[in-house]
C-alpha cells in the first residue's frame, strides 16, 4: 500500500512542507529511516536525526522550524505522536480489511455468519455456530460448535475457541490463545489413581477484551469462566477454570490464576503473578511482578513479594534484606566482644 504526504496529511489534518506527491509503503523509527518510509519527531532529543534521516516523509509538530536543510517532506500536525498513533490506527484497520470466504474452509450448514465478514483458509466453524458482522476469522482458526462471535471481533491466524463459548463485540484474541479448553479437574480413588472430571461450562468474554498470543482460558465446570468487558491480558497467561475476571482489569504475562478465584475491577496485575484458587480480589488492587497471592485481598490495596504483602511495607523490607549478611556479621561481631568481656 501506497500513501502520498498529501493523502497523509489529509488523514491527520496536517500541513505539508515539501513534495505533497512524494510516495510512502512502510513505516520506520526516524533514525532507521530509509526512502520510501514514514517516520515521525515528537521528542525533542530526536531532533537531530530529522537532518540526516532518510525517510520520504516526517510528521512533526507545526511548531517545528528546522535549523538545517531537512531532506524530507514535512506533515505538519498539533501532536506529532498522537498523530502517528492515529495513522498506525489507520494503517492497522487498512492491513486488516479483509472481506470473503477464503478456500478450503470447513463451514457447517448450520452455522449462521454476518455481513462482511472474513474467514481464512483451513479454519473450521462447527454447528448452530453465530458470527456476526464484520467479523475477521485468519487461517487455521478453530471454532467449536454452538459458538456465539459477536460484531467486529478479530481471531488471529490459530486461535481456538471450544463449543458453547460466547465472545463479545469488538474484542482481539491473538494466535495460539486457547479458549474454553478443559479445566483442571481430576479426583483421586483409593489406588491414587485420578478419573477426570467433566467439565461442562463455558467461558464468556465481553465486549472489547483483548487476549493475548499462547494465552489460555479453561471453561468452567459448571457454569462460567467470565471475563469482563474491557479486560486487557497479555501473552502465556493461563486463567483457570470458573475464574472471573472484573472490567478494565490488566494482566501481564505469565500470570497464572487458579480456579475459582475472582478478580475485581480496574486492577493492574503485573508479570508472572500467581494467585491460589477461590481467593477474591477486590477492585483498583495493584500487584507488582513476581508476587504470590495467597489471601483475599481488600480494594485498593498495592502489593509485592511472595507471600505477598503492602507494597510501601516490602520496599521499606528490602533495605534491611539486601543488608542481613553485613547484619549477622556485625552481630556475631558483636557477640564475640560480649563473650570476650566475660
Amino acid at each position: 500500500m501506497k500513501f502520498t504526504a498529501e493523502q497523509i496529511a489529509g488523514i491527520l489534518d496536517g500541513v505539508v512542507e515539501g513534495n505533497p506527491q512524494v510516495e510512502v509503503s512502510k513505516l520506520s523509527k526516524i533514525e532507521e529511516g530509509v526512502e520510501g518510509a514514514l517516520t515521525f519527531l515528537a521528542n525533542p532529543k530526536y531532533t537531530h536525526y530529522i537532518y540526516t534521516t532518510k525517510a520520504s516523509i516526517a510528521i512533526v509538530a507545526k511548531d517545528f522550524v528546522p535549523e538545517q536543510n531537512v531532506s524530507c517532506t514535512l506533515i505538519k500536525v498539533d501532536d506529532a505522536y498522537k498523530s502517528f498513533s492515529k495513522l498506525l490506527e489507520y494503517y492497522n484497520q487498512v492491513k486488516l480489511n479483509k472481506f470473503g470466504i477464503e478456500q478450503p474452509t470447513a463451514i457447517s450448514d448450520t452455522a449462521k455468519v454476518g455481513k462482511d465478514i472474513y474467514i481464512g483458509a483451513f479454519t473450521v466453524v462447527g454447528d448452530n455456530v453465530k458470527i456476526g458482522d464484520n467479523v475477521k476469522i485468519f487461517p487455521n482458526c478453530y471454532i467449536g460448535d454452538n459458538v456465539t462471535i459477536d460484531d467486529n471481533t478479530v481471531l488471529f491466524s490459530g486461535a481456538k475457541i471450544y463449543s458453547d463459548c460466547v465472545i463479545g463485540k469488538n474484542c482481539v484474541i491473538n494466535s495460539g490463545a486457547i479458549i474454553g479448553a478443559d479445566g483442571f479437574g481430576f479426583v483421586p480413588d483409593d489406588q491414587g489413581e485420578y478419573s477426570k472430571v467433566p467439565q461442562i461450562g463455558n467461558v464468556i468474554l465481553e465486549d472489547f477484551v483483548d487476549i493475548g498470543a499462547a494465552t489460555t482460558i479453561d471453561r468452567a465446570t459448571l457454569g462460567s469462566t467470565i471475563i469482563r468487558r474491557g479486560v486487557k491480558l497479555d501473552n502465556q497467561i493461563q486463567i483457570a477454570h470458573n475464574v472471573e475476571i472484573g472490567k478494565n482489569t490488566v494482566i501481564a504475562a505469565q500470570t497464572g490464576i487458579a480456579g475459582s478465584t475472582k478478580i475485581g475491577e480496574n486492577c493492574q496485575i503485573g508479570g508472572q503473578v500467581g494467585f491460589a484458587g477461590h481467593l477474591t480480589i477486590g477492585n483498583n488492587v495493584k500487584i507488582q511482578a513476581q508476587s504470590g497471592i495467597g489471601r483475599n485481598i481488600k480494594d485498593n490495596e498495592v502489593l509485592q513479594g511472595s507471600p505477598a504483602f503492602s507494597y510501601v511495607d516490602w520496599n521499606k523490607s528490602y533495605v534491611y534484606f539486601k543488608n542481613l549478611p553485613k547484619l549477622a556479621k556485625t552481630i556475631n561481631e558483636l557477640e564475640k566482644k560480649g563473650n570476650g568481656n566475660n
